[in-house]
């Protein structure tokens, strides 16, 4: 089975890691040293979220595998009818 023209998973966290970038180098524009707490939150929000798609797309991963098995032992159990 090929891979999907767009991979949904795949833009969400290039969208999510450029959002996060953006609000770490504005939150530092704006509110200077005052921003670091701020800069902390923001790249823990980003770990999460990265750490979250990650497992997704291994969990899609691992269902699309068992579902192909369980379709090779299905047509090997016709064959052998």
């Amino acid at each position: 089975m090929p891979p999907p023209a767009f991979d949904k998973l795949r833009a969400l966290a290039i969208g999510s890691q450029a959002i996060g970038l953006i609000l770490i180098i504005t939150l530092e524009t704006v509110m200077g040293d005052g921003a670091r707490p701020w800069q902390g939150v923001v790249l823990a929000a980003m770990l999460v979220t990265a750490l979250t798609i990650a497992l997704v797309r291994l969990y899609r991963r691992k269902r699309a595998q068992k579902q192909l098995a369980v379709r090779r032992q299905s047509l090997e159990e016709d064959d052998e009818r």
